[in-house]
C-alpha cells in the first residue's frame, strides 16, 4: 500500500510537514504541522498552516488524523487551528505523559495543566494499528531523542520525526530531558532497520549537510542502513553512544525550544490568557 505524500517545508525552522493521503479515497492525515512564530516579537502567524489547508481543500481531501511524532523543541504545532478548520483527531504517543510531567514541572504550569495526555484525542501505544481511509497504519514507539517519539508506518512510508535525518547528516540529538543515546540506537536498529529496505522514510527536518545543494525530506531504510554517517551497518552501540554524547555536548539549545515545548506539551494550544487577557510564555532561567 503506497500513500500519496505531499511535503511542505518551513525554512525558518527547517521543518517538513506532510499531508499523507489514501489514493483510493479522500482520507488523509497531517503530520508535524508548523505554527509560525517570531521569537523577537512574540507573535504567531498561520502562513504555514494555511498552505496545508489550501492543499487539503484543493485536493478535496478529508482529514482524519492530525499527528505529532513527538513534542517538538524547534517549532510550534498548528494542530488546534488545523482541527478547527479541517476536522480530524489529534494523536501522539502515549508516553507524552512523561514529557508533560517533566516540562510541566520545569515551566511550573500549575495544577490546571493536565499531565495525562488528555489534550490529545488519541494516545497511541506501541504497535497500535489505525487506518487512514483504506490505508493500514501502525504507530511504533521509537524513543531516544525524547521518551515519547513515535514513528508512523503508513503503507510503505515511515514518518520518523527527528529520529533520523538524511544519511549524510545522521541522527537526532539525545541530550534533552528523557533522551538517551543507547535507547535511540535500539530504536533505530531494532525497529526502523528491521523494516524492508524499500520502505520510504520521510524526515521531520533537514539541515542540509555541507556540500549538499538542496534540502531533502525523503530517503529509504536501505539507504539509511548502508549510508547513515552516524549509525550505518557495522557501527556498534558503544561507538554510537560515545559519538552522540560528544556531539550533543557541542550543540547549543534550539532557538525555539522554550516556546515550542510549553505549547506542544499542550497539543499546540497556547497557554491560557492571564487576567489582562494576554497569553504569556515563560522563560525558566538557568534551568536547561
Amino acid at each position: 500500500m503506497k500513500p500519496d505524500v505531499q511535503a511542505f517545508f518551513d525554512e525558518a525552522t527547517f521543518t517538513y510537514s506532510y499531508v499523507v493521503s489514501d489514493p483510493d479515497s479522500d482520507a488523509c492525515a497531517i503530520i508535524d504541522s508548523v505554527l509560525d512564530y517570531d521569537p523577537a516579537a512574540g507573535r504567531t502567524s498561520l502562513d504555514s498552516a494555511e498552505r496545508l489547508i489550501a492543499h487539503v481543500r484543493e485536493q478535496g481531501l478529508e482529514v482524519q488524523w492530525i499527528l505529532e511524532t513527538h513534542v517538538h523543541a524547534d517549532h510550534l504545532s498548528a494542530a488546534p487551528y488545523l482541527r478547527r478548520q479541517l476536522g480530524g483527531r489529534t494523536g501522539i504517543g502515549v508516553h507524552i505523559t512523561q514529557v508533560q510531567r517533566t516540562f510541566g514541572t520545569l515551566f511550573n504550569a500549575g495544577p490546571d495543566f493536565a499531565t495525562d495526555g488528555r489534550q490529545f484525542d488519541q494516545l497511541f501505544h506501541d504497535r497500535e494499528h489505525f487506518t487512514i481511509g483504506n490505508l493500514q497504519a501502525q504507530a511504533l514507539h521509537t524513543p531516544g531523542h525524547t521518551p515519547a517519539c513515535m514513528t508512523y508506518l503508513i503503507g510503505d512510508a515511515a514518518f520518523v520525526g527527528d529520529t533520523l535525518f538524511m544519511p549524510d547528516y545522521g541522527t537526532a540529538r539525545c541530550d534533552f530531558p528523557g533522551g538517551d543515546a543507547q535507547t535511540l540506537y535500539r530504536s533505530i536498529h531494532e525497529r526502523l532497520f528491521s523494516l524492508p529496505d524499500t520502505t520510504r522514510v520521510f524526515l521531520c527536518h533537514d539541515y542540509k549537510a555541507p556540500g549538499r545543494e538542496h534540502y531533502q525530506c525523503q530517503t529509504s531504510i536501505g539507504e539509511q542502513r548502508r549510508h547513515n554517517v552516524h549509525i550505518h551497518e557495522g557501527i556498534e552501540a558503544s561507538r554510537f553512544v560515545e559519538m552522540r554524547r560528544e556531539r550533543d555536548a557541542s550543540l547549543g539549545m534550539p532557538t525555539l525550544i522554550l516556546p515550542s515545548v510549553q505549547v506542544n506539551m499542550r497539543a499546540g494550544e497556547l497557554p491560557p490568557a492571564e487576567s489582562n487577557g494576554v497569553r504569556y510564555l515563560k522563560i525558566p532561567l538557568d534551568s536547561l
